[in-house]
Order: C-alpha cells, then structure tokens, then sequence
C-alpha cells in the first residue's frame, strides 16, 4: 500500500512537471511567433525602402546620362 501511495505521488509528481513544461514550451511559442511577426514586417519595410531607393539612383543614373549626352 505504501508502494502504491508513493508510486502515485510520483505520477503525479511527473505530471505536474509535464505540465509545467507544457505551459513554458506553449509561452515560448507564442514569443517566438511573435518576434516572428516582427521580423516580418521589419522586413517587408526595409525591403520597400531599399526598391523605393534604388528606383531613385536608377532616375539619378538615367538624368545623369541625359546630361552627359547634351554636353
């Protein structure tokens, strides 16, 4: 009987550790999805500057052109 009241004990020992885990692994995931996210957008940003930018020195590069042509 005592054998079984410690066996159950450590069951419950174990689940309690699982759920901790579970619960940490779950908040971790949700950070990690949301720096995700972040990224993404913080990407999606640089790469809207970076094609607004180079379309600019491409009419910089062009006009310059022009210009050396007329001279």
């Amino acid at each position: 009987m005592i054998m079984e009241k410690d066996a159950i004990q450590q069951l419950e020992q174990q689940v309690d550790d699982l759920l901790h885990v579970s619960r940490r692994t779950r908040e971790e995931n949700l950070l990690l999805k949301s720096q995700k996210a972040a990224w993404l957008s913080e990407r999606a940003q640089l790469t809207e500057k970076t094609d607004f930018a180079r379309t600019r020195i491409e009419k910089m590069m062009e006009r310059l052109k022009e210009l050396d042509a007329e001279l």
